[in-house]
């Protein structure tokens, strides 16, 4: 199980004793919301109120409104122009782009849930993107990059005030304008770590890539368009041979690639002059989770004192803190091994692997390239 780090640290048990959520113990504790309403205030919100110190008559009756109309059993669809509209619906129609990430693909459903909702007022959109955001998350449970992203939208635009407002369509404006700007940034995240990276790729080097990063592949792109002579070494990326799928968009490119199995990385080392891999999720400690063989190659790398740089966009920053790698959540992915395999012969199944942050060397992302120690900061600087 992932160990969830002290900077997200939610309560989420419902307890049926009322919580009081005013900042002096002097004043008197609001209603017992078990007492007046069978859904109670999720732990989210009392978390938030109890943050700004703040609840009001108004904000009381505005969350046991907000529940009652979107109860905890029932989000993915709201009435849009007369037929359903459905959260993972437009989630699964942003990810048929082939260049989108599965991030990015759920910033822009959830930009869509904020045009798309009914709520008039604050505390009811509040609540549906929340729901909304669950049931995207829940859609995968093992996708970090899916969580990750989902959190980081629900700061970035839940962060603006709603009382610099007049009306509720001005705010439901401003948010929804956070949410598309959001949006765009994460998009530009691609773009940004290739021309970051472009420094630390000189002429005549020898760069090894492991599975079909697209951000990978955007730096080496980038590197050759600007008429750098280096040459690749791809991982075969068992078992869905992903590096030869790298190995054929880069040949596209008339890059020199040659293609490894994924047992010939220590032997190859050798003539390697530095390494290069993509990111499923970026954790606290700075460490990286990714593809089945990430650790093997960096363990190889770091003993033979060649570089590792790690290219992974803002969005998967996760705030989690795995210790090793049983604290993985599996990501399980069939294995053919071409024979047959008896019964009962126990096969591992997982698809990523944890990277410790000690055997990095650079992370680069579009906040920067950042060493692994600065990681835990930049989260906070994020989530602040």
């Amino acid at each position: 199980m992932w160990r969830r780090s002290a900077s997200f640290v939610l309560d989420k048990h419902q307890n049926n004793k009322p919580i009081s959520l005013t900042p002096s113990i002097d004043s008197p504790p609001p209603p017992s919301m078990a007492d007046e309403n069978p859904n109670p205030i999720s732990a989210y919100y009392q978390t938030r109120a109890a943050h700004h110190g703040v609840v009001t008559s108004d904000w009381l009756e505005q969350a046991q409104a907000a529940v009652r109309r979107y109860p905890d059993n029932d989000y993915s669809t709201s009435p849009v122009a007369g037929r359903p509209f459905s959260v993972v619906d437009e989630f699964n129609s942003w990810r048929q782009q082939p260049d989108l990430a599965e991030a990015v693909a759920a910033i822009r459903a959830l930009a869509a849930v904020i045009r798309a909702s009914e709520a008039t007022t604050m505390m009811e959109l509040e609540i549906e993107l929340k729901k909304a955001s669950d049931t995207l998350k829940s859609w995968d449970t093992t996708s970090i990059s899916l969580t990750a992203g989902c959190e980081l939208f629900m700061r970035y635009v839940t962060r603006t005030c709603a009382l610099e407002f007049e009306d509720f369509n001005s705010a439901k404006s401003r948010v929804l304008g956070r949410a598309e700007k959001f949006g765009e940034i994460s998009c530009k995240a691609r773009k940004i770590i290739a021309m970051l990276s472009q420094d630390f790729i000189f002429d005549g080097c020898t760069i090894l890539v492991h599975g079909f990063s697209r951000v990978v592949l955007e730096i080496l792109k980038t590197a050759a368009q600007n008429k750098k002579l280096f040459r690749v070494l791809c991982t075969e990326g068992r078992p869905d041979k992903t590096g030869v799928l790298l190995a054929n968009e880069l040949a596209k490119l008339d890059i020199p690639v040659k293609l490894l199995i994924d047992s010939a990385v220590a032997y190859s080392m050798d003539e390697v002059d530095m390494v290069f891999v993509g990111a499923d999720g970026v954790v606290e400690s700075g460490g990286v989770i990714n593809m089945m063989g990430t650790y093997q190659i960096a363990l190889v790398a770091h003993s033979m004192n060649k570089p590792v740089y790690v290219a992974a966009e803002s969005y998967k920053f996760a705030r989690l803190y795995p210790l090793d790698q049983k604290d993985l959540e599996p990501a399980l992915r069939p294995i053919d091994f071409d024979v047959p395999v008896p019964p009962k012969v126990e096969v591992e199944r997982s698809a990523r692997d944890y990277t410790p942050p000690q055997y990095l060397t650079l992370l680069f992302t579009d906040l920067g390239v950042l060493t692994p120690s600065v990681v835990s900061d930049e989260l906070i600087q994020l989530y602040l």
